[in-house]
């Protein structure tokens, strides 16, 4: 059996879990601590990464001219496009990631945009901004935030059993993306700067 050929074996049977940017599927595999198998394709090229109890453990990019792994494949997977993301058995994903280890885990965050300081820029503060989810003043668990500046995902999480999540931005103005367990999605517009520094998003 050949890589492409086991590569589909695995995703066949496995259970689908969504639909992601990178940046979103990486808070989404940290927060409920998965073992899944990531696929992206364009045309010819094939871009996978494995995730063991939320880590993302290995990477493969396959296209026309052959496959690169791990630290050489990383480089590849990049926020732009979207990844699709299917719970595997952990076993079979650790058979996987020893074949196509990341070692240098920097070149997966390197690929990813957030909001950062500019060099010289006094006059915009970074802080750490607190979210909390409510409906009809209840804390909602298990809810995926989004948060955006300029079109950009800056952030993605999914809420405490407080209702709560925290990103650590620029000062500005953001659009919150909350999608709850029904699957329906709302935005919300926020202010974050010294005296806003938390906010209620009421579903």
């Amino acid at each position: 059996m050949d890589l492409q050929e086991l590569l589909d074996n695995i995703l066949k049977g496995a259970k689908y879990l969504g639909t992601f940017s990178l940046t979103e599927m990486l808070g989404f595999a940290a927060s409920r601590h998965l073992s899944a198998l990531a696929v992206s394709k364009e045309g010819s090229r094939q871009y996978y990464l494995a995730f063991l109890n939320g880590e993302p453990e290995g990477a493969i990019y396959l296209d026309a001219e052959g496959a690169l792994f791990g630290d050489k494949a990383v480089v590849y997977i990049r926020e732009g496009r979207q990844y699709v993301l299917c719970d595997v058995k952990p076993e079979i994903i650790d058979a996987l990631a020893m074949g196509c280890r990341i070692f240098e885990k920097g070149h997966l965050r390197k690929n990813i945009t957030y909001a950062v300081p500019e060099i010289g820029k006094k006059s915009e503060g970074i802080g750490v901004i607190t979210l909390s989810v409510l409906r009809e003043k209840e804390p909602l668990n298990g809810v995926r935030v989004s948060i955006r500046k300029d079109g950009k995902i800056v952030g993605s999480d999914v809420t405490t059993g407080k209702g709560e999540v925290s990103f650590r931005v620029m000062y500005g103005n953001y659009t919150c993306t909350v999608q709850d367990r029904s699957q329906v999605v709302r935005h919300f517009s926020i202010i974050f700067d010294e005296s806003h520094t938390t906010h209620v998003l009421d579903l």
